[in-house]
């Protein structure tokens, strides 16, 4: 640092040493303390690489108007200021300005604010150390900024910026005093992408040209945009040497609609004139608050060809009391402008030139680019309310015994929080201030050019941004054009990637049961929850309705009154048949056997009680267990009974012994135990092997979920079904051999009808369970079971129970006596 100072102090002291300092020069005032401002006002349009130490004479290179307007806003501030009898009453701010027109070459009037009484004593302390200027407000531009920084925030004097708005400034660690009254970079990016997205937009072109300034931009561009859905298609940072038209040819190429312009405006220039010579037309260019405001670019011939330009800037462009001030200044200017010209030129420090400064008028000064003005006139502001806080300012005195130093300065900036012009100026921990935006659209068709200020953009009390798409009457026939790689799915429709871009991509059907949640991620087809259901192409998911079959539906109330008024007839019976026990239909009938097959069937009926309802594994097990194995038990009665008819009326006389083995041992019986056993064993391992559960079958139909019970396992369930069908075979045999049978023994036709009803009813029953899926062949379920019972109820136990009540001459043993003679005679006669 020493070395590098003692070699600019070398090659500089033809600038550095010869000063005169004139209180009536536009670049100085004196004053109790001195601001230091650093402004363009020429600009270098091409730079050359130096061989030995020198400066760079600003006078000899380009004129900027809209440097020696920035100029005059920090005069008119610290005018202003002064002129204040209770801001910082009796005490006088002077500054002292430089033309800062070089990224590297201007050190002599940074070495002058740093200095006190010509010399710099780095290793003084801080406390102790009391350079000529207490701030300084500059210079315009990220490089340039970049570049003195160092000098300047290493001793903490403040450095309070309108014109650098790169975000590495506010590294506090690096630039601890570096002060901002503009926008940064971060804030202008994602003011940029606010405008791309509030439009829609996707598919878009980022030129910037080689400092640190667009070179910051395009960093926190490629940043922001990620998960934003906003592909940047081509970038490029360009120098004044770049071939633009190559440039844009590419962009038109790609079918790029939406160029963001990050540069300087002696870049921006060359683009727009670029784009005019090539025929690029209707394009949307998105202009940085750097030539947002430019004054000679709208005016460009053919510029209306280019399509429409939007640009950014501060709200405030307009300060009271600065035309005035402007006007007041020319005239002073122009009267004593004969009188200094000759001393001017001969005692000016080096980089206090301005030839061309006093030829302007009053409306030239005004009508330049007011971009930076109220950062200007906000910075100068910014260290007065400083200055005031550390001096203990009230409305009319000053503690002027205070002895103010720049680091004094700096900790009450960050304090700060005051109104000026309407806005309320606060600082955030990087010493970055509350931003105020605008949106300007450019309207080029009049002249001169206009901007109209269509959206805004603030981040105090908090960040807000919006746009009035009424107030934009774009080229495209009035309609937003269209900057996108693919065009927007449709509502259902998922992206499928197509290329390197994200935003490049075709559109995809979700198929049934699935949805896309564009604001989730537009790539993915997500699946609807178990209990959920969706048609292609939804973008949500529908709650499925859990149905089974409910005890309020009508067809379940019919079954169920069904069920119980059949457990009331059989229970009736079971009466009947107990009171006349002993009477030949009861005998005829089976008599205790009579019990048993009656108390299967009652609690066979029972079962269809638990087809309705939320089912359950218990009811589910109660369903079909109980009614299987007791009605298996009720048609193995029905066999035996009609095998023992057989054996007494056929099978006795040629067969004695068996039959008298039959009858003493209790073959019935014998065999209906066993018949019970074997059926419930198979009914036990039915059960057990793969338990009969609730299952929920969300397949069937889209917007249901049915809870069904499942059969078990195929093999035993086959099992135990074959046992009933198997026994109730050898009933219907029994039936038919015993077909001629005295009347009162004859039990083949109603036999017949009730295993015939019984099996054409599960015949049905299990063609519409493989055939269709519906809570109603639960339904069915239970109406087939009370169908088998009612066929044995109304074919074998009620014709008894009518003969008994209502034919009591029939139910008499002389009857049946006579039945079996007819019978005898009939067989003799044969």
């Amino acid at each position: 640092m020493l070395l590098s100072i003692y070699i600019f102090l070398v090659g500089f002291t033809n600038c550095f040493f010869f000063k005169v300092s004139f209180s009536k020069s536009e670049f100085s005032l004196e004053g109790d303390y001195l601001l230091g401002g650093l402004f363009p006002l020429h600009e270098i349009e091409q730079a050359t690489p130096l061989f030995f130490p020198e400066t760079t004479e600003c006078f000899r290179h380009r004129s900027s108007k809209s440097g020696y307007q920035m100029l005059q806003v920090m005069r008119f501030a610290v005018e202003e200021i002064n002129n204040s009898t209770t801001f910082l009453p009796s005490v006088s701010l002077g500054y002292e300005i430089f033309d800062h027109c070089s990224d590297t070459n201007n050190f002599p009037s940074v070495l002058s604010f740093i200095s006190n009484n010509g010399s710099i004593k780095p290793k003084e302390k801080l406390s102790n150390y009391r350079p000529k200027m207490i701030a300084l407000t500059g210079p315009y531009g990220s490089t340039r900024t970049i570049t003195i920084a160092p000098l300047i925030t290493t001793d903490l004097i403040p450095l309070v910026n309108y014109g650098a708005s790169s975000y590495a400034l506010s590294n506090k660690l690096k630039y601890p005093s570096f002060v901002r009254t503009t926008i940064s970079n971060k804030n202008l990016i994602e003011m940029i992408i606010h405008i791309i997205r509030w439009f829609g937009w996707n598919w878009v072109a980022f030129l910037g040209s080689q400092d640190d300034y667009s070179s910051d931009g395009l960093k926190l561009f490629n940043k922001y945009i990620s998960n934003t859905g906003i592909c940047l298609a081509y970038q490029e940072r360009l120098s004044l040497n770049t071939n633009y038209s190559l440039a844009l040819q590419k962009i038109d190429m790609l079918k790029i609609n939406v160029i963001v312009v990050f540069a300087l405006s002696q870049y921006a220039r060359k683009i727009i004139k670029a784009a005019i010579a090539n025929n690029i037309q209707d394009k949307v260019w998105i202009a940085s608050q750097s030539w947002a405001m430019d004054q000679h670019i709208p005016r460009e011939p053919g510029i209306g060809k280019i399509g429409t330009v939007i640009g950014m800037t501060e709200r405030l462009l307009s300060l009271p009391g600065f035309n005035e001030f402007v006007y007041k200044d020319r005239r002073t200017t122009d009267v004593n402008h004969n009188e200094e010209s000759d001393i001017q030129s001969t005692s000016k420090t080096c980089n206090q030139v301005c030839d061309y400064c006093t030829l302007l008028t009053p409306e030239e000064i005004i009508n330049e680019n007011p971009t930076f003005s109220f950062a200007i006139y906000a910075a100068i502001y910014t260290i007065a309310h400083a200055l005031h806080k550390v001096m203990q300012c009230d409305m009319n005195e000053c503690r002027k015994n205070t002895a103010v130093k720049p680091y004094m300065l700096l900790g009450e900036i960050k304090k700060l929080d005051f109104p000026l012009n309407g806005r309320q100026m606060k600082y955030d921990d990087n010493y970055d201030s509350t931003i105020s935006y605008a949106v300007v659209l450019w309207h080029t068709d009049v002249n001169p050019p206009q901007f109209e200020m269509v959206g805004t953009y603030d981040t105090y009390p908090e960040v807000t941004f919006t746009i009035n798409n009424s107030l934009l009457p774009w080229h495209n026939n009035g309609s937003v054009p269209f900057s996108n790689c693919s065009a927007e799915c449709k509502e259902g429709f998922s992206r499928q990637p197509e290329g390197f871009h994200s935003c490049c991509f075709t559109c995809k059907k979700c198929p049934r049961n699935s949805y896309v949640d564009h604001s989730r991620d537009p790539y993915t087809c997500f699946p609807c929850a178990e209990n959920e259901w969706s048609d292609e192409g939804s973008t949500t998911c529908m709650t499925r309705s859990v149905v089974y079959l409910e005890f309020t539906e009508i067809p379940s109330i019919f079954v169920l009154v069904s069920a119980i008024c059949i457990i009331i007839l059989l229970i009736a019976i079971f009466c009947i048949f107990a009171y006349n026990y002993n009477t030949p239909v009861v005998r005829s009938a089976g008599g205790s056997m009579c019990f048993l097959m009656l108390t299967c069937l009652i609690l066979s009926s029972i079962s269809a009680l638990f087809f309705f309802g939320e089912p359950t594994s218990a009811l589910c097990l109660m369903r079909n267990a109980i009614f299987t194995f007791f009605f298996t038990v009720c048609i193995s009665c029905l066999t035996v009974r009609s095998f023992q008819i057989i054996c007494v009326f056929k099978m006795a006389a040629q067969f004695p012994k068996v039959h008298s083995l039959w009858v003493k041992h209790n073959g019935q019986w014998l065999f209906i135990a066993s018949v019970s056993v074997i059926h419930l064993i198979s009914c036990v391992v039915w059960m057990t092997v793969s338990p009969v559960k609730v299952t929920a079958d969300p397949w069937t139909y889209k917007d249901q979920i049915m809870l069904i019970c499942e059969r078990g396992n195929t093999i035993t369930l086959t099992i135990v079904v074959f046992i009933g069908w198997f026994l109730g075979f050898l009933c219907l045999l029994f039936s038919y051999m015993g077909r001629d049978l005295p009347k009162s023994y004859n039990e083949a036709k109603s036999i017949t009808f009730s295993l015939i009803l019984y099996y054409l009813t599960w015949i049905v029953y299990f063609t519409a369970y493989l055939s269709f899926k519906s809570k109603y062949i639960t339904l069915l379920n239970a109406m087939a079971q009370i169908s088998s019972i009612n066929g044995i109820l109304f074919s074998y136990f009620i014709p008894k129970s009518y003969v008994i009540i209502f034919q009591p001459q029939k139910n008499t043993p002389a009857y049946f006596q006579t039945s079996i003679q007819k019978y005898t005679q009939t067989i003799s006669r044969i």
